[in-house]
């Protein structure tokens, strides 16, 4: 009797768990975290298609659920400086791309009158531009190159002075240039034929420790205005410029 009943019992429990593993199991949404692209782009697409897998006597699926949304990170950039930059090389030649060299104050100049000992003699061009020669007195030499000069020098001394003057100007000594910021010693200094922006460094004393190397900015005097002009440290300067060395930022 009590076996009869022990088996009866067992019977009832195997068919109760076996009517349980036949049924089928509801579908379980899994959360998953934002994939890469949507941290970078802070943006998550539509939901992917559920997987499904078969087995016996049951169905499971899962769901990846978007995850929040993300805004994308602004990198802040570094502070802009505008500086207007000229086009084409910036050499310093007779004819270069910005034609010959012009005169201004600082200049010293060499002025031959032929026959003339007396009007050949060395002439500084002052703070107005002007040269000062006996006879003829003050004339314009700002904005004009060295045979322009020659011209108006002849011209005024063939007013009432010599009937036919032969004149002939060429530059003496340069006026000087000026090297501001990170150098060890800015200021001004004279300058020497041929100069880059690397000789001018050197002879301000070297780079500063904070100085910023590859470019510099350079102001200079073209058609009457001043122009900016980032040049790289090869560049050749011309008489009168003014050299900006700037600081690193890192």
């Amino acid at each position: 009797m009590r076996v009869t009943r022990s088996l009866t019992l067992l019977l009832a429990v195997a068919i109760v768990v076996a009517g349980c593993a036949r049924q089928p199991l509801a579908p379980v949404p899994v959360a998953a975290a934002p994939g890469i692209d949507s941290v970078v782009y802070g943006q998550v697409g539509p939901p992917p298609a559920p997987i499904v897998a078969a087995g016996r006597g049951f169905v499971a699926a899962s769901f990846v659920a978007p995850g929040p949304r993300i805004a994308p990170v602004a990198v802040a950039a570094g502070p802009v400086v505008a500086t207007p930059v000229v086009a084409g090389p910036l050499a310093y030649a007779p004819n270069g791309p910005e034609g010959p060299y012009t005169l201004d104050s600082g200049d010293r100049l060499r002025i031959v009158v032929f026959g003339q000992d007396g009007l050949s003699n060395s002439y500084a061009v002052d703070a107005s531009g002007h040269i000062a020669m006996p006879l003829i007195g003050s004339v314009l030499a700002r904005g004009a190159t060295t045979d322009q000069l020659a011209l108006r020098v002849a011209d005024r001394l063939r007013q009432g002075f010599i009937r036919e003057p032969h004149v002939a100007v060429e530059i003496e000594a340069y006026r000087p240039f000026f090297i501001l910021g990170e150098v060890t010693q800015p200021g001004q200094y004279p300058y020497v034929a041929n100069m880059t922006v690397e000789i001018a460094v050197a002879i301000a004393g070297g780079f500063a420790p904070r100085a910023f190397r590859p470019a510099v900015v350079v102001t200079r005097l073209v058609d009457g205005q001043q122009v900016r002009m980032s040049v790289p440290i090869t560049c050749p300067l011309r008489p009168g410029d003014t050299v900006y060395v700037q600081e690193r930022w890192f």
